[in-house]
């Protein structure tokens, strides 16, 4: 069973509503039982002087010997609900509420035969009442009364449903402040990691904000520091392989040009001087290849502006698939134009690398796709290759890497820096590359860029 870990805000925020809950409880509680116990007190006390009032009246009743007690007995029931009895020689004498005495709790009755005042919440007949007796010093007859808490039950019940709101609204109230509190207690955390995530998505120019915070200031000011020494380190590794792969032209355009003299003699020389050749005209082709690649490379990323242009994509696709030596299939394209805003010639090199990578690494493309997927414009171009295991789908795109053809000699395999330059110009347009399995065999290279409107 996976167990789901809540995230720090969460448990900062959920901490607050514990502690909202526990001291809110608390203070309902305590609030219920005082304010219950002082209403129930109040209410019994003046049961009892109320009682105390109805047993002079019948004993003064008694007394005079006239003949309406029942008249009387009556007139002291304060409501529909109410009940008085009177205990006499000859039995029970009832007035409102109709209770039978054997209803009522047996101790309460035995003070009621002993004489002997009492008082005592009791339930008769599914209502709550205040039973309380009383001695009729007259004859010695015992008087009770019961007195119904309706209105007593109904103002509990609107208090315990205040209190539990209370509650309830002070746990909501306490994760939300918990939440708004973590959310600015955690703010330079926040920020921090955008801000690693842009460096390490190749945004060598973010900071953090400066802050007046002692406690923060520092965390901001290292990271900043250590920010601007990777920056310019990798300003500097990229002007060395510029100027590096500059200073190669010169020498490597000698190199050319010598092997393509001795290319054109090639017939003068014997078998194994020609394999000479033939593998120094290979790797000097390569090499100058390479130097290309990484001046593109470290022109790139060293350019921080490109210029862009609403470009057809299909159109641009056709263009760079019309001027291809090698036999190259038609675009399929979509039946409107799919348009995009980007660099002309960054687009170029990009669908130029795709249909050289399927030239020497898969047989050579089969299909090449312009479609709209999800919003998005979409080149597609898929190959007759064994495909690229799904091991290899991201090192593929990484510099200097050329799949399980790495290290050999004597083929085509490239530099290693094609899809590289790929990636890199796809996400200088906001776009994304990957490789797929095509049906029915091969690779398929997906490139999706922004559309524009």
């Amino acid at each position: 069973m996976r167990v789901v870990k809540l995230s720090l805000r969460w448990r900062v925020a959920v901490a607050f509503g514990l502690v909202s809950l526990v001291l809110t409880g608390a203070l309902a509680t305590v609030t219920w039982n005082l304010a219950s116990g002082y209403m129930l007190r109040q209410r019994e006390d003046s049961a009892v002087v109320q009682a105390t009032v109805n047993v002079r009246l019948v004993e003064a009743s008694l007394r005079a010997g006239s003949g309406g007690l029942r008249d009387l007995l009556a007139g002291l029931t304060t409501d529909s609900d109410s009940t008085v009895l009177l205990r006499r020689g000859d039995g029970w004498l009832t007035s409102g509420r109709q209770v039978d005495p054997e209803s009522l709790p047996g101790p309460f009755m035995d003070f009621a035969d002993g004489g002997l005042p009492a008082r005592q919440r009791v339930v008769v007949d599914g209502v709550l009442v205040i039973a309380v007796t009383m001695p009729v010093a007259t004859d010695g007859s015992a008087y009770v009364e019961l007195y119904p808490l309706p209105q007593l039950d109904r103002t509990f019940r609107f208090l315990s449903g205040v209190l539990i709101a209370g509650v309830a609204t002070s746990v909501l109230l306490g994760v939300t402040l918990g939440s708004w509190v973590a959310r600015r207690a955690l703010r330079p955390l926040t920020e921090l990691t955008d801000a690693a995530s842009r460096v390490a998505g190749g945004d060598l120019g973010s900071r953090l904000p400066a802050s007046a915070d002692p406690d923060l200031a520092p965390l901001a000011s290292s990271f900043n520091d250590t920010a601007d020494a990777l920056e310019r380190r990798v300003r500097r590794d990229i002007r060395f392989a510029g100027d590096v792969s500059h200073e190669l032209r010169s020498p490597l355009t000698t190199m050319a040009n010598a092997a393509a003299v001795l290319e054109r003699r090639r017939d003068e020389f014997g078998g194994t001087a020609r394999q000479a050749l033939d593998l120094l005209t290979g790797e000097v082709d390569r090499f100058q290849r390479m130097v290309v690649d990484l001046l593109e490379i470290s022109r790139d990323e060293s350019d921080d502006v490109h210029p862009t242009e609403t470009l057809d994509l299909g159109e641009l696709v056709s263009a760079v698939v019309a001027v291809r030596p090698a036999p190259t299939p038609g675009v399929d394209r979509d039946g409107s134009p799919v348009f995009v805003q980007g660099d002309r010639r960054r687009l170029d090199r990009i669908i130029v690398n795709l249909l050289d990578n399927a030239d020497h690494h898969g047989g050579g493309p089969v299909r090449i796709g312009v479609t709209r997927h999800a919003g998005r414009a979409r080149v597609e171009v898929d190959d007759a290759g064994p495909g690229v295991p799904a091991h290899l789908r991201e090192q593929v795109f990484e510099r200097f890497t050329r799949g399980l053809r790495a290290g050999r000699r004597g083929d085509d395999v490239g530099t290693g820096l094609g899809l590289a330059l790929v990636a890199q110009h796809v996400a200088r347009h906001g776009g994304t590359v990957d490789v797929q399995d095509r049906p029915g065999g091969g690779a398929r290279f997906v490139v999706e860029l922004p559309e524009a409107t």
